[in-house]
């Protein structure tokens, strides 16, 4: 179990899953990003600007 850094909830991680891979916490449903799997570590996931077609 890892904890989230927004709000230091359980976060439990999938067998397979992969760096760069984002995930969401179950308590604060704000969306991480798996930065590392050894050792395991989580980041807040970068947020999508909308370009607007430019």
């Amino acid at each position: 179990m890892l904890s989230c850094p927004e709000c230091e909830g359980a976060v439990k991680l999938a067998d397979n899953a992969r760096v760069n891979e984002i995930v969401e916490c179950g308590e604060c449903r704000v969306e991480l990003e798996i930065l590392s799997l050894e050792p395991a570590l989580l980041g807040l996931a970068p947020e999508i600007e909308e370009d607007w077609g430019e």
